[in-house]
């Protein structure tokens, strides 16, 4: 069948299939900027040396997302008088469990031990961020919180046409 052989078939997917995993990148070896779009670098591997090109804008907004989501302490805002939250018992426990999240993402809840189930937490403060307004259903990172951060990131990553050097493709 037009010379088409089997074996080289599997092969082909085998290497369509092959997963690069974050803790790739920390073994690859620059090679260079192609293009000035593009980092070139070589990864070894069990099998052998592979030759990647990567999109040097889209590796840095990955990264500057990520650093983003690890480091940025989102501001809140003190309401005028505390809000009761209408949850349900289970999503009262979820919150209760996991306040500390919440207040990393500017979120400050007063717990009432004492309160009935469902009336046991009050929003104290919300998150602000420039412009956007956050509101409870936000209540874990959220998609405005994504929107924001991916915003961020892409304003700040260096961009096609830029010229980098090797430490910094190395970041």
């Amino acid at each position: 069948v037009a010379g088409i052989i089997s074996s080289d078939n599997e092969a082909a997917e085998r290497e369509l299939n092959r997963i690069i995993k974050k803790s790739d990148f920390a073994s690859m070896e620059i090679v260079g900027q192609f293009n000035l779009g593009f980092i070139i670098t070589k990864l070894y591997k069990d099998e052998g040396c592979d030759l990647l090109i990567i999109d040097q804008h889209a590796s840095d907004e990955k990264y500057n997302f990520e650093q983003l989501q690890l480091h940025t302490k989102i501001d809140s805002q003190r309401l005028i008088s505390p809000r009761s939250l209408e949850l349900t018992a289970a999503e009262e426990l979820v919150a209760i469990d996991n306040i500390d999240i919440l207040k990393a993402n500017g979120f400050d809840i007063d717990i009432d031990l004492e309160a009935q189930t469902t009336k046991k937490l009050k929003l104290i403060s919300q998150p602000i961020s420039k412009d956007i307004i956050f509101g409870v259903e936000e209540m874990v990172r959220c998609s405005k919180v994504r929107k924001m951060f991916a915003s961020r990131a892409c304003r700040k990553s260096v961009m096609i046409g830029d010229a980098l050097s090797c430490q910094q493709m190395e970041k």
